[in-house]
């Protein structure tokens, strides 16, 4: 992918066809860490691994893990050769593993090496060692772990015990990735470990431990959610076709939904409630879209979407309680608000500040560049469509603004978008911009 490919990207006359989207990276994080503690042979296959998930393969072989890939076309099939027990990465020796730019590869991997014997040292990128780390190394610690960092952030160091206590925690935020952690490490640990959760949370670590033999319960309401996990417990091992990532997935539902003349199937994505919420917004606002679905994978279901394009789209205002299930599809859907008649509203999005950008900051200035109104607020922004424009856009190294942006250039919003750092979408979806030339963004 290189800039001149990119930088003159404008309205697509219409999108149409089949499309399959890399695998869901929050799920295949987990897969790998999970094949890496289990024991036995398991054998992991990904669509068109993004730079995220390579971190993850390469961080896991840095610390001792046996693992190795072999690529087919888009496919990638890894085998890993569990280290023994299943309750623990006690075989890890002490090393260091580069994380990138995956802060889930460094929160989850911290609490898998919590129970390990070795000293890791987890490192990333620039933007990861701006990440807050605090928020995992605080539970880990109460359970026994060492844990080191550096005024709050990477490097990251965990002296592991074989050992752990189990204990009672609450989150002081929603995530996924801490309550992952915690999770792992709880694998070795005697007794139940619960975790409290603040809103919303996605479960795809609860759902695949269960699959794979530990014992945990979930429960979830409009306030937040409770998992329970009894160890010490270890782990059987698997096969996986790793679905679909719906985050990116959410690329073209929001693209076809407001395109006018737009038939797009996504076909193998993952459709786990707690990541879908993208689906029932876009209804709000109006779009044709329907779920096909189809199998079940390591307790994840899978199908096909449908989107359609053509409908008169209106404006939404969505608070706190509806931003936390989409956190990471609030670049698109600012395009989608920007869209659509008269003005929206999101409130309640604090965690987009501290993403790999300021995603409010970089969206809104992307989008006043493109000739929309934006408002930014402290949590949020106000939106509504104004006068297209040829916009030349600072994606700060995000992936997410960069294909929300190339999607408003492919709708209308803006009359031509100019990237300035296209191949960070790699990060997520190599395979971003042959996609949409499949299926007539170039035309």
């Amino acid at each position: 992918m290189t800039h001149e490919r990119i930088r003159r990207l404008r309205p697509a006359s219409s999108l149409e066809g089949s499309i399959r989207v890399p695998s869901d990276k929050s799920i295949a994080h987990r897969a790998l860490i999970c094949a890496a503690l289990a024991n036995g042979r398991s054998k992991i296959t990904l669509r068109a691994p993004g730079a995220d998930l390579m971190s993850t393969i390469s961080a896991l072989k840095s610390l001792g893990a046996s693992m190795s890939a072999q690529k087919s076309g888009d496919l990638t099939l890894v085998s890993v050769y569990g280290l023994g027990d299943g309750s623990s990465l006690g075989a890890l020796s002490s090393g260091v593993g580069d994380c990138g730019n995956s802060g889930t590869s460094m929160r989850l991997m911290a609490g898998a090496g919590a129970s390990g014997s070795g000293l890791a040292t987890l490192v990333g990128d620039e933007s990861l060692s701006r990440r807050p780390m605090q928020r995992v190394a605080d539970p880990l610690r109460a359970m026994g772990a060492e844990i080191e960092l550096n005024e709050g952030h990477a490097p990251l160091v965990v002296r592991g015990r074989r050992s752990l206590r189990a204990i009672e925690h609450t989150l002081t935020v929603a995530s996924a990735q801490v309550l992952g952690a915690v999770l792992f490490a709880a694998l070795a640990a005697d007794g139940t470990t619960t975790v409290h959760v603040p809103g919303h949370v996605r479960d795809h670590t609860e759902r695949m431990l269960s699959a794979l033999g530990a014992d945990v319960q979930r429960t979830a309401d409009a306030n937040g959610a409770t998992t329970a996990i009894h160890g010490p417990s270890g782990l059987q091992r698997f096969e996986m076709l790793v679905p679909g990532d719906f985050s990116s997935a959410s690329a073209w539902i929001v693209a076809g939904a407001l395109h006018a003349d737009a038939n797009i199937r996504l076909t193998d994505v993952g459709l786990n409630p707690t990541r879908t919420a993208l689906l029932e917004v876009m209804r709000r606002l109006g779009a044709d879209i329907e779920v096909l679905a189809g199998r079940a994978d390591s307790g994840e279901p899978v199908g096909d979407i449908v989107v359609h394009g053509g409908q008169r789209l209106h404006a939404i205002s969505l608070g706190a309680d509806d931003v936390a299930p989409l956190i990471d599809e609030l670049p698109l859907l600012a395009v989608a608000m920007a869209a659509a008649e008269g003005i929206s509203e999101v409130r309640g999005a604090h965690e987009l500040r501290i993403k790999e950008s300021d995603r409010i900051a970089a969206i809104g200035a992307a989008l006043t560049a493109a000739g929309v109104e934006f408002e930014e607020l402290e949590d949020g922004w106000r939106i509504r469509a104004d006068r297209p424009r040829d916009a030349q856009v600072i994606t700060h190294g995000d992936h997410r603004i960069a294909m929300a942006m190339a999607v408003a250039a492919w709708i209308g919003v803006a009359t031509s978008v100019e990237l300035d750092d296209p191949d960070c979408v790699a990060v997520s979806y190599p395979s971003f911009l042959s996609d949409a030339r499949s299926i007539g963004a170039f035309a």
